[in-house]
């Protein structure tokens, strides 16, 4: 069993390159890319366009874990939902960036960022923007409007980005996404929904010419892991879930 997989209703691990450049769009490159990641996971067999021109490859989603793959102007993603370990969503992920340099063009160069992305989904009908105030707190500057009579939380996402070296090209940010709104609260009733959590490890910037896609995932992969463990489990996903359950 996953390590992250008893945390949340659902959970996640994403790999986003994003370039400088577009990338190409032609039929027949198109259909290589995705014929090659097929041959690697056959049962990745639903392809679509997207209206906004977006490829993208996947699993059947109706599964409680599947892969996905999808290709937009600049950005190359890929993800796996629920997968029995963290090293099966990296081989994944490392196939695609080993492939993009020949069948797609894209060398380091070409980097904008390249993020590795834990992702949680816990589901809960309420006020998740209360949920997440009373789970994770608000900073002193803000607890007085939460006392205000008759005051109810519409909106409460928090999210922090750090730098993790002195260049801040290697970032880590941390997000919390709920999905209530003022509709919901105004007629105090609430659809089972997910509140999300998002902890991105990001390095921005041209990498190296020798510089390898799939080594540098490996290695934000390392320090997204050392600061789950150290930080983000303890004080973020376990307090949530134990808000949920408590509720």
């Amino acid at each position: 069993m996953n390590q992250y997989s008893t945390l949340a209703s659902d959970f996640y691990v994403n790999m986003n390159l994003n370039t400088e450049m577009p990338l190409p769009n032609a039929r027949e490159t198109v259909l290589d890319f995705f014929g090659r990641v097929q041959k690697s996971f056959p049962s990745m067999r639903n392809f679509y366009t997207r209206e906004n021109g977006d490829f993208v490859l996947e699993e059947d989603k109706d599964q409680p874990a599947y892969r996905w793959v999808s290709m937009e102007t600049r950005r190359i993603c890929s993800g796996f939902v629920n997968p029995d370990d963290c090293d099966a969503a990296e081989e994944q992920h490392r196939l695609i960036l080993d492939l993009v340099p020949y069948m797609l063009s894209v060398s380091p160069l070409d980097c904008e960022a390249l993020d590795y992305t834990i992702g949680f989904d816990f589901a809960y009908r309420g006020n998740h923007d209360a949920l997440v105030a009373r789970a994770l707190g608000t900073c002193a500057a803000f607890e007085g409007l939460m006392d205000v009579d008759g005051a109810r939380v519409l909106n409460y996402e928090p999210s922090l980005t750090i730098s993790l070296e002195d260049s801040c090209r290697l970032q880590a940010r941390l997000f919390v996404e709920s999905r209530t709104n003022a509709y919901h609260v105004r007629q105090n009733e609430f659809p089972e929904e997910m509140i999300s959590v998002y902890f991105t490890v990001r390095q921005y910037g041209s990498m190296e010419h020798s510089a390898s896609f799939a080594d540098r995932l490996h290695q934000l992969r390392v320090r997204s892991e050392d600061l789950m463990d150290r930080v983000v489990i303890d004080q973020v996903l376990v307090p949530l879930g134990q808000a949920i359950a408590a509720s």
